[in-house]
């Protein structure tokens, strides 16, 4: 009799019968490792990335303009002149983009106050200066909307209070923040409209809690970044001054 496969399976039964003992975590252990202008830097690889950089630095500190004065986010309450230029920028470099593929103008734009991630300082303007003020990758796009939605817009301006960046659209409101007037180039807003609104694609998403871009049936993607546009802008226009001015603004009585 061969006991070779009785032995085998016996012992593939004895394995499987066995308890098998369950493996739990004991211990966490680490140490931190601290990275500090101490740590020596590898010649090969720094000469290998120094023509890069130097290259890199060179364009980004070029200048292309020059600022006449010191603009911050925070130099005005319902628009500031750095708000002001942020919008028309949007509009005046993204409007020629729309009307050659549409054949229709953008009617009004939209941004939003936090979009604004540095000041433009007095003096030079750089290629820097761009990356600066709009360090994310946002695109200009434009969305068609309902003169309803622009009103649900509006609405959502007044009751923020904050000077997100609007160009073509004029807001008056009284010492309450209630509507007095609102018009886009000069004219009531129409119900029965479609308007197209540039902005940036985050916005459209709904950021910022921005939800009238919703529904939407089409949407226009100019792949231009808003800091390209500004980039383009200042390139340009040798100087730049803008203002605060009546675009939004709060009644004292």
């Amino acid at each position: 009799m061969n006991f070779k496969p009785l032995f085998a399976l016996f012992l593939i039964a004895f394995i499987f019968s066995c308890k098998q003992e369950k493996q739990h975590l004991t211990r966490i252990e680490g140490k931190q490792i601290a990275v500090t202008d101490s740590l020596e830097t590898d010649p090969e690889i720094e000469a290998f990335i120094k023509p890069y950089r130097d290259h890199v630095n060179k364009n980004m500190d070029s200048v292309i303009s020059y600022a006449m004065h010191t603009y911050s986010k925070t130099d005005g309450e319902l628009n500031t002149a750095i708000g002001n230029l942020f919008a028309d920028v949007m509009f005046e470099q993204g409007n020629p983009i729309f009307k050659k593929r549409t054949g229709k103008d953008i009617d009004m734009v939209l941004a939003n106050h936090g979009g604004i991630r540095a000041i433009i300082s007095e003096g030079n303007i750089t290629t820097r200066t761009a990356y600066e003020i709009m360090p994310f990758e946002n695109s200009i796009v434009v969305a068609p909307i309902k003169g309803s939605q622009v009103n649900q817009m509006i609405a959502y301006l007044l009751n923020a209070k904050r000077a997100h960046p609007i160009s073509k659209l004029h807001i008056v409101a009284d010492k309450n923040y209630q509507l007095v007037e609102a018009t886009i180039n000069n004219k009531p807003i129409d119900t029965s409209k479609i308007y197209y609104v540039a902005t940036n694609d985050y916005l459209y998403n709904g950021g910022d809690g921005m939800t009238f871009f919703q529904p939407s049936d089409s949407l226009y993607i100019l792949n231009y970044k808003i800091r390209n546009a500004f980039i383009d802008y200042f390139k340009n226009h040798d100087t730049i001054n803008p203002v605060i001015d009546n675009r939004f603004i709060k009644l004292d009585h």
